[in-house]
């Protein structure tokens, strides 16, 4: 959805008010929302009334075959850039992280530029990108010119793997960036199989850093039909479709067998957001239906990421923000990196714990992650000038789940 179209978002709940209508939930004699254990039990429920904007205007979509998850090795174009096997120089694995970059457009370029002269000090071996990868519309095959335009190009010189999600716009229906046509998904997935940098084996993956004996791993989430802005009518990519069940449960596998020390979840989608999108459950505004609001979205995020994952990284706001972690994430902390390209309006729209927030700047994140300790730097970037500035650093000197016989 295009930002002129957004319904100004209303007040998300606080920390302190979450844990207030927990607890008035269950001292109402409320029956408790089934959880994990890695979240309180009282958990508040969303009300759901069933419909969402509208989705009639959009033809029924055919169902493609089933995506599989994937561990794949690396795979692509002959030469692809290949996965780290060894952390650099200084003991790390870095990995940049980018959001809603593919405008094109000179900020763009820029932002690019001056992650490139990061990432060659800092000996980073890995990219992320966060989704909204081509705009407005996504791709119209899997070698539209978009690629080159609006990936290959601008990051020319970050010769690494890029771990890819999609986001709304790389899968727009009838209405730019309404995540109404899933499928469309598809060409990203195929375009992997001939750049040297897209990493996209399927549409939900994960990687493990080394994959022999990991550190760190990631688990790369199709966010959008749990968050589209018309409902899905084709019955494969439903909230509750066999697409949906079948990412859950995959997910939910892969967190609990994974061995590695560090677990990082990334998707388009934030489960926690101060910027004007707001949070899982109440995006832009919206409270009601199966879409739009994230509600699905929500309520997976809490019963299968919060207390598993030490991150998750998402765009979708074009903002900069390390958030806390808290009761409400079961000490998972929510990133949002999603100004590579586009900004926001400068301030603060809700107040989730944050050690760090821009709501200004462009910018991107640097993720180093060794033995004893993971750190999120996070820069901000002239656009006329192409610097990087580092304007902020948090570690991380405990994993939220390690397994036993991880890295120490």
């Amino acid at each position: 959805m295009c930002e002129d179209e957004l319904i100004p978002p209303q007040a998300d709940m606080t920390e302190r008010e979450w844990l207030r209508a927990g607890a008035e939930a269950a001292g109402a004699g409320a029956a408790p929302m089934p959880t994990t254990g890695r979240v309180p039990q009282w958990v508040n429920r969303r009300t759901l009334l069933g419909g969402a904007m509208a989705g009639a205007a959009l033809a029924v979509l055919p169902s493609p075959g089933q995506s599989p998850a994937s561990a794949a090795p690396r795979l692509g174009a002959p030469g692809a850039f290949p996965f780290p096997e060894r952390p650099n120089g200084k003991g790390e694995f870095a990995i940049l992280v980018t959001g809603d970059a593919g405008t094109g457009d000179e900020a763009q370029y820029a932002v690019a530029a001056a992650a490139r002269d990061v990432c060659r000090s800092e000996g980073v071996g890995l990219a992320v990108g966060l989704g909204d990868n081509i705009y407005e519309n996504g791709p119209e095959s899997d070698h539209d010119s978009e690629f080159q335009d609006k990936f290959e190009k601008p990051n020319n010189g970050i010769d690494v793997p890029w771990l890819m999600v999609l986001g709304n716009h790389d899968c727009s229906g009838l209405i730019p960036g309404s995540g109404g046509d899933p499928s469309r998904g598809d060409r990203e997935v195929s375009y992997a199989r001939t750049s040297k940098r897209w990493y996209m084996p399927a549409r939900y993956y994960r990687v493990p850093l080394p994959a022999a004996d990991p550190l760190v791993e990631f688990f790369a989430l199709d966010t959008i039909p749990w968050s589209s802005y018309v409902a899905q009518l084709d019955p494969y990519y439903r909230w509750d479709g066999p697409y949906m069940r079948a990412q859950r449960s995959w997910l939910d596998e892969a967190l609990r067998t994974s061995r590695a020390r560090w677990k990082v979840v990334i998707g388009h989608h934030p489960y926690l957001n101060n910027g004007k999108h707001g949070s899982a459950g109440s995006y832009d505004g919206f409270e009601i239906g199966n879409y739009t609001s994230g509600v699905h979205l929500k309520d997976m995020y809490e019963k299968v990421v919060c207390g598993r994952a030490d991150l998750i990284l998402s765009g979708h706001d074009h903002t900069l923000q390390i958030l806390e972690p808290t009761a409400r994430t079961g000490g998972t902390r929510q990133v949002v990196c999603g100004a590579s390209a586009k900004t926001e309006d400068g301030k603060a729209h809700f107040a989730h714990p944050a050690a760090w927030q821009n709501f200004s700047d462009h910018g991107f994140m640097l993720l180093k992650v060794a033995g004893a300790r993971l750190t999120i730097d996070a820069y901000t970037v002239d656009v006329a000038t192409r610097q990087a500035t580092l304007a902020h650093r948090t570690r991380h000197t405990r994993p939220v789940a390690a397994p036993a016989g991880a890295h120490a």
